[in-house]
């Protein structure tokens, strides 16, 4: 494993920071690659990132060494053999609810019997220019989140956080919210799974990962246990940058 790769990073529990990115743009890549974010992550879930798009944002974090992580639309191999084919740093795996899917996806997500298929002649393997036990070892910086959204994943937790080959798991605040039957992301019950979730992990050497919309609510996400944030999204970011503009033009010129 790289010791200063992402994964070694997150292994170590370091507070970490990234974004999600919504807009197939190899732009937005480029720009956010000079903001000293730790991480970003193609939200190929929620957003419109089909193969091509995916392929070409990849290929630009690459060559500019952002680490890129996928937030893949399920936790299927073929999603996850797409988007580290192509060269993403890491998957981040929607509804990881049980020991068992845990376990799948990690599989999944690495070379061995009945993980990852083989292929030389892909971007992740430098275009057939790695021999097969340089290809072989980069699973060791392969990054695997678990998204942790449903009550029945916390639940498990301990079973999930200690899976072999899950790096973290990550606190979905809002699908937990809906799970509960609330309507706001900072409702107690979803604290209180956070902090289920931070000391599992804590307890099994993984990394407790969350979404937040901004620095508001950090000292009680670290109270939970979380260290590897993702804020928000370059949607978000525009339009509060946008909306910040407009407002201070309206009381100057009101």
């Amino acid at each position: 494993m790289t010791e200063t790769g992402l994964r070694a990073r997150i292994l170590r529990r370091e507070m970490l920071c990234g974004t999600f990115v919504k807009t197939p743009s190899i732009e937005i890549i480029e720009v956010l690659a000079h903001s000293g974010l730790d991480f970003i992550c193609l939200d190929a879930e929620h957003s419109g990132f089909d193969r091509a798009r995916m392929d070409g944002c990849l290929a630009i974090a690459k060559a500019l060494g952002m680490n890129c992580l996928v937030r893949v639309p399920e936790g299927s191999p073929s999603e996850i053999l797409k988007a580290l084919d192509a060269g993403a740093t890491g998957v981040v795996i929607p509804h990881v609810y049980s020991a068992e899917k845990a376990a799948a996806v990690a599989k999944a997500s690495r070379y061995g019997h009945g993980g990852r298929g083989y292929a030389g002649s892909t971007r992740s393997a430098a275009y057939a220019t790695k021999t097969m036990p340089e290809v072989l070892a980069m699973t060791e910086d392969t990054v695997v989140l678990g998204q942790i959204e449903e009550p029945e994943g916390v639940d498990a937790v301990q079973a999930i956080a200690a899976t072999p080959g899950i790096d973290g798991l990550f606190v979905g605040p809002a699908d937990l919210a809906v799970g509960y039957g609330e309507t706001d992301m900072n409702a107690q019950v979803v604290l209180d799974a956070m902090k289920k979730v931070g000391d599992a992990t804590k307890a099994n050497g993984k990394s407790a990962v969350t979404f937040t919309p901004n620095m508001g609510n950090f000292d009680t996400l670290q109270g939970a246990g979380m260290n590897m944030l993702f804020f928000a999204s370059e949607h978000a970011w525009m339009l509060n940058g946008a909306r910040a503009l407009v407002a201070e033009f309206k009381e100057k010129t009101a």
